[in-house]
């Protein structure tokens, strides 16, 4: 792995560290406008992995805070 794949295996803090790693190199300015494409989709797809587990947790926490699971706002969850 090279450092900016995806893995299932890092953590939630890692993964946004990633996204604000390839934010910083895009906007360097140093990348070609293709490898800016290409770091720029590599930084969508990490932010959808991590929508994906912010709405887990908030799922998780809400059958916690309830005893069964009914949704709540998300001006609840900060």
């Amino acid at each position: 792995m090279d450092g900016m794949e995806t893995d299932s295996a890092m953590s939630f803090e890692e993964k946004l560290q990633q996204v604000q790693d390839l934010t910083g190199k895009i906007e360097a300015g140093a990348l070609t406008l293709e490898d800016s494409v290409k770091e720029f989709e590599k930084g969508m797809n990490i932010l959808s992995e991590l929508t994906n587990e912010l709405n887990e947790m908030k799922r998780r926490l809400t059958v916690l805070q309830n005893g069964k699971e009914t949704d709540i706002s998300d001006e609840n969850v900060q």
